[in-house]
Formats: C-alpha cells, structure tokens, sequence
C-alpha cells in the first residue's frame, strides 16, 4: 500500500484511511485508488475486516476460595461501514476486550463453587460476549463469539478432585465386591450344607446295608451250621473284626505303641475278653445310673443289686487301645497290658 505518483493499492480485505493534510478525507476499499500526490494525501492506516481471534488468560477465585486460571476465547471484527469508529475512537482494541473479559470474570465466577464453575461456563461465556457486544459496537467492532476454552485449577487442588471422585468410585466398588464374596460364601455353605446331607444320607444307607448283611450272615450260618447258636456266629465276627483292627494299626502305627495280650494260644480267648471288657463296662454305666436314682431316694447307704436281665444287650467289634509316649519313643521292655475298654469298631 502505497501513495506513489497519486496512485494507492489497497489490499483485500483490508479499508485504508486516507487523510489530507492530516484531516479524515476518505476510505478506500480493497483495489487501485487515485490521491492527491506532493503528500497532499496520505494513508494513516488500515483497518483489517477479517476475523480475528484473541485469548485471554485471567486467574481468579471461587466461591469456595479456590485459584484457578480461565482461558477465553474472543472472536471479532470490525463493521466495514463503522471503519471512521474502528480507526478513531479506539486506540488499542485488544486491551479494551482484555480488561473487559477480567472484568466479567472476576465479577462472575467468585459467585460460584469450583465444582459449578466447570458446569457454568457456557453461562460465563455469553455473559462476557452479551457485554463485549454492547461495549465494542459502539467503537466500530463486531463480537461474534466468546468461548471458555480453558480451565486450570491449581495442580494440588486437581488431584485432590481426582482423589476424591476415585475414592467414590473404590467405595462402590468396595461395596459390590462384598456383596460378591457373601453371595460367593452363601452358595459355598449351601454347598457344603447339601453336601453333609447327601453324605449322611450314604453313611445312613451304608450302615443298613452292613446290618442288613449281618443279620442275612446270621441267618445263614445259624440254618447252614447245625448246632450253631447266633452267639456263636457273633463271636466269629468279633474275632474276625478284631484281626482287621490289628492289620489296620500296624499299617498305620507311625510312633503310635500298640499294647496287646496277645499270643497265639490266646486266640480261643479274644472273643471272651471283649465280651467280658464290654459287659465290664456296661455294669459300670448300669450302676452309675442307679446310684444318681438311689442318691435321690434318701441315704440309706445301700448298695443297689445290679438286674442283669434289664441291661441292653452288645454286640461290639474288638476294641484296641492306642497310647502314645510322650517322649515320642517306643518302650520295648514294657509290659503288655489288658486290652482296653475303646474301639475302633462297633456293632450296636
């Protein structure tokens, strides 16, 4: 742009101010224009009809006494038919538009917390564009939009915010992991519940099966064996069931003594010691529960007569007695005793 030998170029969107002899004479739009040469005429300045952009970057407080920093965003352009108004009246427009964005920001954001001002930015937006639009008309310029582009709380403040949403989140969490592992421990104890029932209902059909049994092999051997009594088929099982027991100990003993009076001319009397063991300690139980009766009936300090004939028959297995040293050692030179009155099978 130029006033050379009376002639000026005035590029595209662009509006030239020429003046004479220091006075507003004209404007020139974008083309070829002729002026008076000799510096009669002169081009003050231009004026750009594009759209321009300018951020402003204003730090301010909440509601709730939190700093942060607001970045805004104005657009605007100046009214080719108000260029005089754009040229003359304003001197600088980006400071004009700057200190009226701080102006509504730090009049508009201390009314509200730091949580609502992410909500309400676009509130704060139009306000700042609805003022700048009535300030910047009358100075030749057009505000076409006002955006929040920006906003930067304090980094301490942003994590505390992070911290605080993902603690919520972990007690959500919390909470339905809980309910995951007591639904998780209700259907394990229904499951073992049913199992234990289940097992029961096997041991219960396992112990019929095996008196069933029994009671068929008395039977049997009492029709079969001419002579035979039934105390005679129950010595056999017990005796039978007392070598079972002694197998079964001493492929498991590990430090466990076993003490037994057992020889091999002995074998006749196994069935009498369990049954003599087993009538020993029934007397003992029959008397204990007579004695208590006795004791309420007054002091007489008589001993009460046993009636054999109300006690309730056995029919046990042998019984065994395991003892352990408490040195953890065997005592070979100890001598063997009586068998004891505890087993590891038995036949009610």
């Amino acid at each position: 742009m130029g006033a050379s030998l009376g002639c000026v170029c005035v590029p595209e969107t662009d509006v030239a101010i020429i003046e004479r002899w220091g006075k507003w004479q004209a404007t020139a739009t974008p083309g070829l224009h002729c002026v008076a040469p000799c510096g009669i005429d002169n081009i003050a300045g231009s004026v750009s009809l594009r759209v321009q952009k300018l951020d402003i970057r204003c730090e301010t407080k909440t509601q709730d006494n939190v700093f942060l920093t607001i970045v805004t965003s104005v657009q605007y352009e100046a009214l080719e038919d108000r260029v005089y108004d754009a040229f003359y009246k304003l001197t600088d427009p980006h400071g004009q538009i700057t200190a009226y964005v701080y102006d509504v920001v730090r009049a508009s954001v201390p009314k509200i917390n730091l949580d609502d001002v992410f909500l309400t930015k676009d509130e704060i937006a139009h306000e700042i564009r609805d003022s700048l639009a009535k300030l910047m008309e009358s100075y030749g310029y057009r505000i076409k939009q006002a955006l929040i582009i920006d906003l930067r709380p304090d980094p301490k403040v942003v994590t505390a915010m992070n911290n605080i949403n993902a603690q919520q989140r972990l007690r959500v969490a919390s909470a339905y992991k809980a309910e995951a592992q007591k639904i998780a421990i209700v259907k394990a104890a229904e499951g073992d519940a049913e199992s234990k029932y289940l097992a029961g209902v096997g041991i219960s059909r396992q112990r019929l099966a095996i008196i069933d049994g029994l009671r068929d092999s008395v039977t049997s051997f009492t029709e079969n064996v001419p002579g035979a009594t039934t105390k005679d088929v129950m010595d056999l099982i017990l005796v039978n069931q007392y070598f079972d027991c002694v197998k079964d100990v001493g492929a498991h003993c590990g430090e466990t003594t076993l003490y037994l009076n057992h020889s091999p001319g002995a074998i006749n009397d196994v069935a009498a010691q369990i049954h003599a063991g087993f009538m020993e300690i029934d007397d003992k139980m029959f008397q204990g529960a007579g004695g208590s009766d006795g004791g309420s009936g007054g002091s007489g300090g008589k001993k009460k007569t046993t009636d054999l004939s109300q006690r309730r028959p056995f029919h046990a297995v042998p019984l065994t007695s395991l003892s352990s040293d408490r040195k953890g050692k065997h005592h070979a030179d100890t001598e063997p005793g009586p068998v004891a009155s505890s087993a590891p099978y038995l036949l009610d």
